[in-house]
């Protein structure tokens, strides 16, 4: 396989009237097959050629999750061109950046207020000769064209058959958690590589139905758009974060990818509803979920289950497990998770109710996608065995190395940087890790932030932070600070869609702003800091915390778009809340 549009080539010729993919329409949704797939993108092919997109040029995708995003990558991929990805969230500095930086001649725009985005710096762009637009109108100029006029003649396979699997198919710009964004340049053959690697894990068919709301501008997001085609898989698209869960009942996927992020907000709310309904409902979930708890931890440590506790486990099952995933359409059979640390409490609890999260590990400089754990062999607190083809070793610090066909050609233009990463052959991930007997990662946090205190003690901030939004249900964010402090504080944020309720069913201040501040709200926290305290050596207990009003968003800047948090952003904006831990000491 030399190049992605050969293997969509493959994909069409194998089952051109299957179902490639699945949009909103309307009320309802309407499918496209793979021979539909295409013709469009044979149309938008040729057009962006004519347009001057070809072999060493860049065309940038601005834009969200939805059907046009990938066949405007797949034409731009088929031009012999390759693909910038920009987040949507992103400002007009940032997207020009992002343009002039790659190199790029065309901006591909969702929509009018993208474009207008774009206009507001157009004097930085010198080199865009050509802005389409999605769903928009075009400009007077020129300058702006619609994506329904990008069409042209040519021979579509001759300039498919010229692609190599060494050209460079996209650049995506790192989201710069630690500084400028870098441009991870990777080839075909590296998406080829992980496509490959995952087909071969034989975790998919044809027959199942995977349902992407993911950023395609993400590595994560554009992995599995490449792994769908190559095994074939019907994807069902929409990128609303807002309708996550009401797609999941409506279209019954058989999978889903996520950040942790969305699993945790599942949890929270499933919990925090059923604390609100209290009496005889909570405490049937209380015991359902204790009981599918022992159930996954004695599956864990391969212990055998009583009999009498598999009785109870098909009680809790019925009861409350059975309608956990009704919610979900009832055909999930695994969920993954992805770009950051899931909480091993989160993992117990889906596990708990027949809804397994395989979590994986990979970075945009690894194609995405490197290790991932299989069904049956789910150890939970790990990310799985490597992809098959994928080396790993662990450096004297602890440091995680990947080597393999998926790694990164380099950082764009910055062949220093490249260099440091590449280091020996290997890719240093920045990620501290072990593996187990069985060859299984663990993570245990990054190796730029994990917190010295200055009695020079380590502490790992995101265990503790995943162990507090599992330990409280109203707790959408936590920050753990401590870094050449003498002990660790915490930042909290409220998940609105989860106190609002519980705190108006209380008499409770609805306004976050007073809620923050209310005592038993206060006390709430608290509870679950003491918790996690009581687990942990005392140079690692979270001393102080304080609730913040508003929540860390991407478009505040505390918020990488794959939902990680920026450190060195949030310590600025909180940096007076932060010290004020500090001036009367504990």
């Amino acid at each position: 396989m030399s190049s992605i549009p050969v293997l969509l080539r493959d994909r069409i010729a194998a089952t051109p009237d299957a179902e490639a993919y699945r949009t909103p329409s309307g009320d309802g949704w309407s499918s496209m097959s793979w021979r539909e797939v295409g013709e469009r993108v044979r149309g938008l092919a040729l057009g962006l050629a004519e347009l001057g997109a070809g072999p060493g040029t860049r065309v940038s995708i601005l834009c969200s999750t939805r059907v046009e995003w990938v066949l405007c990558d797949l034409a731009v991929l088929s031009t012999g061109a390759a693909t910038t990805t920009i987040y949507p969230s992103n400002t007009a500095a940032e997207s020009a950046f992002v343009i002039t930086d790659s190199g790029s001649t065309i901006v591909i725009a969702e929509n009018d207020d993208q474009v207008a985005k774009l206009t507001s710096v157009r004097k930085e762009l010198p080199d865009v000769t050509n802005v389409v637009v999605i769903d928009g109108t075009a400009g007077d100029d020129g300058w702006v064209i619609t994506l329904d006029s990008v069409r042209g003649e040519g021979d579509y396979d001759a300039m498919v058959d010229a692609i190599g699997p060494d050209a460079v198919a996209t650049l995506i710009y790192t989201s710069g958690t630690t500084g400028r964004p870098k441009g991870v340049v990777l080839t075909h053959d590296n998406w080829l590589y992980a496509a490959g690697a995952v087909r071969e894990l034989g975790l998919l068919s044809g027959d199942d139905l995977h349902f992407l709301w993911l950023p395609l501008s993400h590595s994560f997001g554009k992995l599995l758009e490449v792994v769908m085609i190559g095994v074939g898989v019907p994807t069902a698209i929409d990128g609303r974060l807002d309708r996550i869960a009401d797609n999941l009942g409506i279209l019954q996927p058989t999978f889903m990818a996520a950040a942790p992020r969305i699993f945790e907000k599942i949890h929270n709310t499933v919990t925090a509803t059923q604390r609100r309904e209290g009496g005889v409902k909570l405490k049937i979930f209380e015991w359902a979920r204790a009981t599918g708890i022992r159930v996954v931890k004695a599956r864990q440590h391969g212990a055998a289950i009583p009999l009498t506790t598999r009785l109870e486990f098909a009680v809790a099952d019925r009861l409350v497990f059975s309608k956990l995933r009704a919610r979900f359409g009832g055909r999930i059979r695994f969920f993954i998770s992805g770009a950051a640390p899931l909480s091993q409490e989160i993992a117990e609890f889906f596990d708990a109710a027949g809804l397994t999260i395989l979590e994986g590990y990979g970075l945009t400089e690894s194609s995405a996608g490197s290790f991932l754990s299989r069904p049956g062999n789910v150890k939970f607190g790990t990310v799985g065995l490597p992809f098959p083809g994928t080396k790993v070793r662990i450096a004297e610090d602890g440091e995680i190395l990947i080597g393999g066909r998926g790694i990164m050609r380099g950082y764009h233009d910055l062949p220093a940087e490249t260099a440091e990463a590449l280091e020996d052959g290997w890719l240093h991930t920045g990620d501290i890790g072990e593996l187990d007997a069985e060859g299984r990662l663990a993570i245990t946090d990054r190796k730029k932030e994990l917190i010295k205190t200055s009695g020079g003690k380590y502490v790992a901030p995101t265990y503790l932070e995943g162990r507090l939004k599992a330990t409280c249900p109203y707790l959408s964010h936590v920050f753990v600070h401590g870094d050449r402090r003498n002990y660790c504080t915490a930042l909290v944020t409220l998940d609105l869609d989860v106190t609002v309720p519980w705190a108006r069913s209380l008499g409770l201040p609805t306004d976050p702003e007073e809620l923050r501040t209310h005592p038993r709200m206060r006390e709430e926290v608290e509870k679950a800091v003491e918790q996690v305290n009581a687990e942990q050596a005392s140079y690692a207990t979270i001393k102080k915390f304080a609730i913040l009003a508003q929540d860390f968003t991407v478009e505040g800047g505390e918020l990488t778009p794959s939902l990680k948090v920026k450190r060195k952003s949030v310590e600025q904006r909180y940096g007076d809340t932060l010290d004020a831990f500090y001036q009367d000491p504990v």
